[in-house]
Parts: C-alpha cells; sequence; structure tokens
C-alpha cells in the first residue's frame, strides 16, 4: 500500500452496492438531505446485481386479501427453523404495504390479475398466494429499473471497490476506495453495506459476478461480527448445464412449482413424497436436501422439474423459458434439468431492523445484513421485501447519524496483510466440502486449505479473492461449530436439530485479518 492516498473525496453518507437495499437507502439518506456516494464496482453505472435477476417476486400481505401479517409471520418463523428473531419478523414483515406502495410510486409496475389489483402467486413454505411479481418472472428487473431511474441523479461511481471501511476508535471515518484513479479516501461519518451474497463461493451459482462477500470481509476487518453464515440457501432449481464450467447458472423460479410443476427423478418417481407434507413446495431447505439426496442414491447428475401441465407457461414464466431455450431444452415439451445451486446467504453482518450494527456509523441492509428475518432458512420472496424495508430504514438511520456526527476526516489507514488460495481453488474445495450437506472432516480440511499464499490487493480481483477467502474461513468456522443439521445447514454425522443448538452462531476476527474465531450467542427465546 502506498504511503498516502492517490486522491480524497468527502460525504454525509457512503452506500456501497447498488442492488436493491443500496438504492433503497441511497433514495432515503438523499431525500433527508444528506450527500450520499454510491460505490459500484462494475464498470457500468448501475451493473448487473442479484436484485436485477431475482425471478419470483415480493412476499407481501395486501390490505384487501384474506392474508394476514401473522400468518405471513408464522410462515417465516416455520421456514427459519428456530433461529428467527421473531419481533424482527413482524416488524419487516408488517412495513411491507408501505414499502412496496413506496416502490410503484417511483415508478414500478406490478402484474395484475384485473384493473388495480395485483395478481398473486405462492412459493414454497407459503400458506397463502402472498407474492406480488412483474413480468411474468422478472420481478427483480422491474424492481431494479425503477429504482435505477429513482437513483439517476444520484453521484454514482463506477469501478470504485470499497476495500476497508476506515474508523478511529469508535465511529466510522469513511471508507478506503480502489478506483480507476488509484487508491483514495472517502471522508463520511456514515457507511451503509448492500454488497450483496458470497454465492461466488462455490463453482456454480444463481449469484452475478459481483456476490464475492465483500460485506463480510469489510465488517469482520472493521472488527464487527457476523451471524448465521452456516445457513447458506441452495436453490433447489438451478437450471443443470450439463459438463459446463462454473460461473452464474439460470436459477427456475419456485414460482414454477408454485404454478403445479412437479420434481421427478429420471425414472419418473417424486423426488419429495412422503419427505416433507407440503410436498414440492416445502421449505427450499428440504427440497436441495432430497434432491441431493436422491442424486447421491441414483447417481444421476440432475433431477427433472416437469412443467408441461402449466398452462400458458411461456406468457407467465417468459425468462425460465428464454434460459431454458438457450440452453436447448424446451419446457413446454420437455422436463427441465435441475440440480440445487449456491442462492442466497441467510446470515451476515449482524444488525437490528434499522440496518445499526455495533460500530457507529456502519450499517447494512440486504442479503449481507443478518436482522434475524431469515434465521436458519429464508422464506421465498422475503429477500426483496427484506431489502426494501431495511435498506430504506438503513438509509434514514445512516442520514441521521450523519447530521448528529458532524463532517469526518479519515486517516490514511496501516496495511493489512491478506492471504488466500487462488479463486478456483477455493471453489472447487467449498463445492465439495461445503456445499448442501457437509460433514466435520470435510471442514477440518477446507480450514488446513484455506489458508494459502500472501496477496496483495491491486485490483478488483485482488480484492474479491481475499474477500472470498476470509468469508469462507467465516461459512467454515461456523458449519464446523454447528455439530446439528438446521434449516439449510445440513451436517451428516447428525441429520436433525439439537434443541440446545437453537442459537445464532457469531463470527468475528481473530487474532489477525484472515483469522476468525466462533461463538455461540444465547439461545433464541
Amino acid at each position: 500500500m502506498r504511503a498516502g492516498p492517490a486522491w480524497r473525496d468527502v460525504a454525509d453518507v457512503v452506500v456501497i452496492g447498488t442492488g436493491v437495499a443500496g438504492l433503497a437507502a441511497a433514495l432515503a439518506a438523499h431525500r433527508r438531505g444528506r450527500r450520499v456516494v454510491l460505490l459500484n464496482k462494475a464498470d457500468g453505472r448501475f451493473g448487473v446485481t442479484a436484485t436485477h435477476y431475482a425471478q419470483g417476486g415480493i412476499a407481501v400481505v395486501l390490505p384487501d386479501s384474506n392474508d394476514s401479517i401473522d400468518e405471513h409471520v408464522a410462515d417465516t418463523l416455520a421456514a427459519g427453523a428456530g433461529l428467527c428473531d421473531p419481533d424482527a419478523v413482524y416488524s419487516i414483515v408488517a412495513d411491507g404495504f408501505r414499502a412496496i406502495t413506496e416502490l410503484v410510486g417511483e415508478g414500478a409496475r406490478f402484474d395484475e390479475k384485473a384493473p388495480g389489483r395485483w395478481a398473486l402467486t405462492r412459493e414454497g413454505g407459503h400458506s397463502r398466494r402472498r407474492i406480488v411479481h412483474a413480468g411474468g418472472d422478472a420481478t427483480g428487473a422491474e424492481v431494479q429499473r425503477a429504482l435505477d431511474h429513482a437513483a439517476a441523479l444520484l453521484d454514482i461511481r463506477t469501478s470504485h471497490v470499497a476495500v476497508r471501511v476506515l474508523q478511529d476508535d469508535s465511529a466510522v471515518t469513511g471508507v478506503l476506495v480502489l478506483s480507476p484513479d488509484g487508491l483514495g479516501v472517502i471522508s463520511a461519518p456514515s457507511v451503509i453495506l448492500a454488497t450483496g451474497g458470497l454465492g461466488h463461493l462455490y463453482s456454480a451459482t444463481t449469484n452475478p459476478d459481483g456476490s464475492t462477500g465483500d460485506g463480510i470481509a469489510l465488517a469482520l476487518w472493521a472488527g464487527v461480527t457476523v451471524s448465521d453464515l452456516e445457513f447458506i440457501q441452495f436453490h433447489p432449481t438451478m437450471l443443470y448445464a450439463g459438463g459446463r464450467g462454473g460461473g452464474r447458472r439460470p436459477l427456475i423460479s419456485e414460482a414454477v412449482r408454485g404454478e403445479g410443476a412437479i420434481l421427478l427423478d429420471r425414472q419418473g418417481r417424486s423426488i419429495t413424497a412422503g419427505v416433507h407434507p407440503m410436498g414440492d413446495l416445502a421449505p427450499r431447505d428440504v427440497v436441495a436436501a432430497a434432491i441431493d439426496t436422491r442424486m447421491k442414491a441414483t447417481g444421476d447428475p440432475c433431477v427433472y422439474l416437469d412443467a408441461r401441465g402449466i398452462e400458458g407457461f411461456e406468457s407467465r414464466f417468459p425468462t425460465v423459458t428464454a434460459s431454458c431455450r438457450a440452453a436447448g431444452i424446451d419446457p413446454i415439451r420437455q422436463p427441465i434439468p435441475v440440480i440445487p445451486g449456491a442462492h442466497y446467504s441467510c446470515g451476515g453482518v449482524t444488525t437490528d431492523v434499522y440496518g445499526r450494527t455495533d460500530l457507529p456509523g456502519l450499517f447494512a441492509a440486504g442479503e449481507v445484513a443478518r436482522t434475524g428475518m431469515h434465521g436458519a432458512n429464508r422464506l421465498a420472496s422475503n429477500s426483496l421485501l427484506e431489502g426494501l424495508v431495511v435498506g430504506g430504514r438503513a438509509g434514514k438511520a445512516a442520514a441521521a447519524h450523519a447530521a448528529t456526527a458532524g463532517p469526518s476526516r479519515a486517516t490514511w489507514p496501516e496495511p493489512l496483510v491478506h492471504t488466500a488460495p487462488q479463486r478456483g481453488e477455493l471453489q472447487r474445495a467449498m463445492s465439495q466440502e461445503a456445499s448442501v450437506v457437509r460433514n466435520a472432516d470435510g471442514l477440518r480440511w477446507l480450514s488446513a486449505m484455506l489458508d494459502g499464499p500472501v496477496r496483495s490487493v491491486a485490483s478488483r480481483r485482488d480484492f474479491e479473492d481475499v474477500a472470498l477467502a476470509l468469508a469462507a474461513r467465516a461459512v467454515v468456522a461456523a458449519a464446523l461449530a454447528r455439530t446439528e443439521s438446521r434449516g439449510c445447514h445440513h451436517r451428516a454425522e447428525c441429520l436433525d436439530a439439537t434443541p440446545d443448538q437453537a442459537r445464532s452462531m457469531m463470527i468475528r476476527l481473530a487474532d489477525d485479518p484472515n483469522t476468525v474465531s466462533a461463538e455461540a450467542l444465547a439461545a433464541v427465546g
């Protein structure tokens, strides 16, 4: 690291990430008169985010429906397998209709069954039809479009990678940023992490290229705890691509099963019969584990989603149809080959429902955050809901903190020494030993191989590699410490949940920037 910054700038609030949570936060802070800078590590002004790829929709209780907030909360708690914070769940669910109404005010348009009445679908784990959607199966793209348009006048910096949250002894002072002009410093009293997930810990994922665990690493280096990282949701139905290499692969929306598609093996036998009362609409962890078990039993490389009985499939699911046909599959006439794929991190940076962390001035929202909403397994379509609600709240809270704290002056930090294995090596190892089902021997082997050589950080790729390595160490430490199976964490040695482990796992940085430690929190409830 050079002796000083190549450039300096100032802001009231810095938002890292331009998905649903980041843009909702930035807009909320901007509307409260704060100077906001958004950092986007991609080349384009907005880039392609996980929000953009979200197919299913937004889970929300409509005032004029036969649904209720209590029912939505109950479904969320059931999916969360004993680790949700009930108060956090209620707070976020109850604020959903307000948040989605505000989004409509930004120009978002959702599919209607009649003029002025939104069409609703149902997904796994939901007891009611409460999922609003857009463009059939392109909800995320519509949400992203509306927020991008609303944020068009904001200060968005492209090809700017946040590599360190800066602080004095008690509060945030800014961000160290790698830009095309070199390493620089943005002084700001409030920083919001909205960096998304960590799907690229694995060889194949539904996540975009930028989902490399950046926010987890930034929080740990800042001394903030992360929680529940062992709970990585594998979407049950990622499109199987044969022998194709790693990277992002299309998912087949859970709403396809909500509309009647069924999961079968190569012999035409049901995957979920006898596994769960809700069958193919069981929570995602149950369905993913059932698919994984069947594939291991048969030796087949995939299972099949038969959607041929859905009337008007192509118009209801245009994105899925296009993805299948691009892979040479006609979902109207053929079952769709699918496998579980790394999809969503249920845990993240430990926050309250306003995005506040233990470090004054540092906030987190969206997939990178752990509010207590998801527990051990996220209920389908609760992610866009949480991103909208908590993103907006975090923006308001960050603006208020900036107004109270006043201007800050960030100082040039001491360099950190990072270690990381090569990305492909890490991804192959994580896919083999920390995927749908884990065991102690494989996790211990991972702990050793993740040490890696010393790595410099001179580019976005370099930073992502060291962030992935630290995020992987945190995931493995949490998975090793949880010796039960709960939610979307499955341990081969113990396939049942253990009552005394109904508690979250807290991960913090240990004695150097490459080492983490795990500690169980107090039992939930």
